[in-house]
């Protein structure tokens, strides 16, 4: 049992001082913050102002699971946290601010799905308008690309080239930032050329978008599938490219900034390319009739078979079942759905491991005439959102928050110059 400080109830709150806090961790006092920083423990101004106080059994227990972890430094390695208030991912299940995101995306359009990660208001009918300027000045800058540049490098030009088109880009006012959000992602589709010359840009923004990914003619049901994977796809807590954007705004980067910093980050084939592997995939396995020998190939190789299991669920990707469920209502997408479970059974005797939203991103884009790179972008225009929410609520933090401390491991110094 505790020791009861004199004149003190046996149940009141003992708090600890900075300097106390950091002797029971065993770090600088100064990284006592950086835990506050990663949300790992909670803080509170002492009396008068002087200094902040932490709550006693909170840093005994960290202190307890740092014992357990080998290391009390947050710079010696371990799992980043940082506190947010847009989406949680609990068990096989994820939630945007509260409200499962499955149900959220299956019941309203992605640019509703957008407000609320925003704002945490439901906007119903909204619809995102981009500005002539903003668009022309992103399309000529995409077209002059060369013709093999990748949907991540037609992106992150038309970002930039937006950027300069808006004067008041640094103005980081909630309100601000939230009228560029609401231009950004209708002007990054309006960017990208169109398959179909005929089209008309007018519509929801999964229409727009779908006359950049595919030339068949967009119908009700491939629409909706390609708006609930975008719903879906809106955010994911703290991905790799989330927290890069999250490391921008820290450092005051304004939003066509921080945005960028994402899609720098999704070309990787564990992020945002993952979907084109899965697509590619399942041609092979449409082409060859059987899933076995392009498993086979893939597990021959020493890779993963793509579209297989995830870091965070257990069980199965709560994101893939709901798109599975939506193109199970496409016959089409029958052909690429059979692929899929197909593939899915096959690599289950090597592993069990379950389908993803890469899979069933895949299975969306093979069967509805769209390139392998169509995946790509799909998850990069739907992620926009979800970044921009982090850095919204990043700009609400104190600057520079983002910054941990180097873990040095090479050679003390000092050491003398080499001749």
């Amino acid at each position: 049992m505790r020791d009861q400080e004199p004149g003190r109830p046996a149940d009141a709150e003992r708090r600890l001082s900075t300097k106390e806090a950091a002797e029971l961790l065993g770090v600088k006092p100064e990284t006592v913050y950086a835990y506050v920083s990663r949300g790992q423990l909670s803080s509170r101004r002492a009396p008068g102002g002087r200094g902040s106080t932490f709550d006693a059994d909170e840093v005994q227990a960290l202190a307890r699971r740092n014992r357990r972890g080998g290391g009390t430094d947050p710079a010696a390695g371990g799992e980043l946290s940082v506190r947010t208030r847009i989406t949680l991912i609990d068990g096989d299940r994820y939630y945007f601010r509260g409200i499962d995101a499955v149900e959220l995306a299956e019941r309203h359009t992605y640019e509703e799905v957008a407000e609320w990660l925003w704002t945490g208001t439901l906007r119903p009918g909204v619809a995102f308008a981009a500005p002539e300027t903003s668009v022309a000045v992103a399309r000529r800058a995409v077209d002059a690309l060369p013709e093999h540049a990748g949907p991540a490098d037609r992106l992150r030009v038309a970002v930039i080239a937006a950027a300069t088109a808006d004067p008041l880009r640094f103005d980081l006012a909630e309100e601000a930032v939230l009228g560029t959000a609401r231009t950004l992602v209708p002007t990054l589709v309006a960017a990208l050329p169109t398959v179909r010359r005929d089209h008309v840009d007018d519509g929801p923004l999964a229409h727009r978008l779908w006359a950049r990914l595919s030339g068949w003619p967009a119908d009700e049901a491939g629409l909706r599938a390609l708006d609930l994977a975008l719903g879906l796809l809106a955010d994911h807590d703290l991905a790799a490219s989330t927290l890069a954007v999250r490391v921008a705004a820290s450092a005051r980067a304004h939003a066509y900034a921080a945005v960028s910093a994402g899609l720098g980050v999704i070309e990787g084939p564990l992020h945002g390319a993952a979907g084109g592997l899965a697509h590619k995939m399942l041609l092979d396995v449409l082409d060859q009739g059987s899933a076995a020998p392009v498993v086979a190939e893939e597990l021959r190789a020493g890779r993963r078979v793509p579209g297989l299991g995830h870091r965070l669920y257990s069980g199965e990707d709560p994101r893939a079942r709901a798109l599975f469920a939506a193109l199970e209502e496409i016959p089409r997408a029958a052909p690429a759905l059979a692929a899929a479970r197909d593939v899915a059974a096959t690599a289950a005797r090597h592993a069990p491991l379950h389908p993803n939203v890469d899979l069933a991103l895949a299975v969306l884009t093979a069967s509805s005439g769209m390139p392998a790179t169509a995946g790509e972008t799909i998850f990069a225009v739907a992620r926009t959102a979800g970044w921009i929410a982090h850095a919204l609520e990043e700009y609400a933090e104190r600057p520079l928050r983002m910054r941990p401390r180097g873990h040095y491991t090479g050679p003390r110094p000092p050491r003398p110059l080499p001749e």
